[in-house]
C-alpha cells in the first residue's frame, strides 16, 4: 500500500492560472484519514473543496493516487490550503510546502506536518496530537476561535520559525515549541500549559496569565509591572527541559518572574540571566 497522495495539477483554478477564473481559497477540512478510509479515488475526487459559488472538487485541483488513507500526502503546498487537518483525529497528513489559515484547528490526535509556513489560528483549539510547522506561523497560534473561552487544551505544536502575535492565547494545556521569535503578547491570558521559545518575545508577553510556564531563551521586551522578579534560578525542571529540548535550551540558569499578579501569581516566565 502507498500513501494517499494529492498532487497539484498545473493550470487549475485553484492554482490561479486557469483562464477566466481567479484563484480561490480551498477548504481542505474534508480530507482527513478517518473520512477517506472507506472511499475510492472516484468518490474522493468528487468532494467539494472550493469556497465560491461555483465550488471546485478535489479532482479539479489534484491528481489523486495511492490507497492508504491512514497516511495522506500533499505533493506541493499553497498558502490557499485552508483548514488543512482541521479536526484531525488520527493518522498522518504531510504537506510538502506551505499551507493557509486554521491549519490543525481542533485536532484531537494524529500527526500533521507542514513543510513551510502557515497563516493565522494554526492549532486553534487543539486538543491532542502533534502539529509540526517547518516555517513561520501567523497570529493566534493555538489561540481560541471566535467566541471560544479557551485556546489549545492538549497536544504539541512545534514551529521551526517565528510566530506572530498572541501565540498561546488562553492556552489551557499542552506544549508549544518555537525555534524563532515570538510576536507581541505571547502567552497572554494563559490558563495553563507551556510555551518554550528559543528566540525573543515581543512586548506584552504573559499579560493576564493565570498559570502556566513561558520561557524565552533569547529574552523578552520588558514585562508589565505586575510581574514579580524572583531572581536567578537553577531549578531541576529547567535542566530537565534543557535535556528534553536541547535545540531550544542550553541549561544555563535563568531568572524567574511570577505573575501576572493582576489576576494571579501562579504563572511563571523564565528569561536569561
Amino acid at each position: 500500500m502507498s500513501a494517499l497522495t494529492f498532487t497539484l495539477k498545473g493550470g487549475t483554478p485553484g492554482s490561479g492560472t486557469s483562464e477566466g477564473r481567479a484563484a480561490e481559497r480551498l477548504d481542505l477540512s474534508p480530507l482527513l484519514p478517518s473520512r477517506l478510509a472507506k472511499l475510492g479515488i472516484g468518490d474522493i475526487e468528487r468532494i467539494v473543496i472550493g469556497t465560491t459559488r461555483r465550488p471546485l472538487h478535489v479532482g479539479d485541483v489534484f491528481a489523486v493516487t495511492g490507497d492508504d488513507a491512514a497516511e495522506i500526502r500533499f505533493d506541493g503546498g499553497s498558502e490557499r490550503f485552508d483548514r488543512l487537518g482541521q479536526g484531525l483525529d488520527g493518522g498522518m497528513i504531510r504537506v510538502d510546502g506551505p499551507a493557509g489559515i486554521h491549519v490543525g484547528r481542533r485536532m484531537t490526535d494524529g500527526v500533521l506536518e507542514i513543510g513551510g509556513g502557515v497563516g493565522v489560528l494554526a492549532g486553534s483549539g487543539m486538543r491532542g496530537g502533534v502539529l509540526s510547522i517547518a516555517g513561520d506561523a501567523g497570529d493566534d497560534l493555538a489561540g481560541p476561535g471566535f467566541g471560544e473561552a479557551a485556546g489549545m487544551t492538549g497536544g504539541t505544536i512545534r514551529v521551526s520559525g517565528s510566530v506572530g502575535a498572541r501565540a498561546g492565547d488562553r492556552m489551557r494545556r499542552g506544549t508549544i515549541l518555537v525555534g524563532g521569535d515570538c510576536g507581541p503578547q505571547a502567552g497572554c491570558r494563559m490558563i495553563a500549559g507551556s510555551l518554550l521559545c528559543k528566540g525573543r518575545a515581543g512586548p506584552g508577553a504573559g499579560a493576564l496569565m493565570k498559570r502556566g510556564t513561558l520561557l524565552f531563551s533569547g529574552g523578552a521586551e520588558p514585562l508589565g509591572p505586575t510581574f514579580l522578579d524572583n531572581g536567578p534560578q537553577d531549578l531541576i525542571v529547567l535542566r530537565l527541559m534543557a535535556r528534553a529540548f536541547p535545540a531550544l535550551l542550553d541549561g544555563r540558569p535563568m531568572r524567574r518572574l511570577a505573575g501576572d499578579t493582576a489576576v494571579s501569581s501562579l504563572g511563571e516566565v523564565f528569561l536569561p540571566v
